[in-house]
């Protein structure tokens, strides 16, 4: 193989070299797979509501059910099947997060418990629990100050 001169010369090899997204698919595929995820939240939702618990009670009842069946599903290594066919469509906050824990501790479970599991469960999710936990801050500073203007000293 000859060298490439110019970008214009890599750019096309480039081309030539990847395959075309069939973006229409792969947006019905998330679509789809999304939307089932969610309604399988939905029918948990309402079997928990029938069952005379509150909607608060119901909905971290959905959470918890529905992040048991993703790290499930993850240690199986049928989640990733299923993102690799849905993409964006299964990384629905709740599950998508819990594929993200468990999947660098199934990773790195030879290491041991400790240095394995345990240091490097939060390498994907860490930056965005560190960075959500951060920005509620802020804004609850925010929302502190410009909300205290009825704050009487005794």
């Amino acid at each position: 193989m000859k060298p490439l001169d110019s970008k214009k010369d890599y750019q096309k090899y480039v081309e030539q070299k990847s395959p075309n997204s069939p973006i229409f698919k792969n947006c019905f595929n998330a679509f789809w797979v999304g939307g089932l995820i969610c309604t399988i939240g939905q029918i948990i939702m309402n079997i928990c509501k029938s069952k005379g618990f509150s909607v608060e009670i119901s909905g971290t009842i959905v959470s918890i059910i529905l992040i048991g069946i993703s790290a499930f599903l993850t240690s199986l290594n049928i989640f990733n099947k299923i993102g690799k066919f849905a993409g964006a469509g299964s990384l629905i906050p709740i599950t998508g997060f819990a594929n993200s824990i468990v999947s660098p501790s199934m990773e790195y479970k030879s290491e041991g418990y400790i240095m394995g599991v345990g240091g490097k469960m939060f390498t994907v999710a860490g930056p965005v629990l560190v960075f959500g936990i951060s920005t509620s801050i802020i804004i609850g500073l925010i929302y502190m100050i410009f909300n205290t203007q009825s704050i009487t000293l005794v």
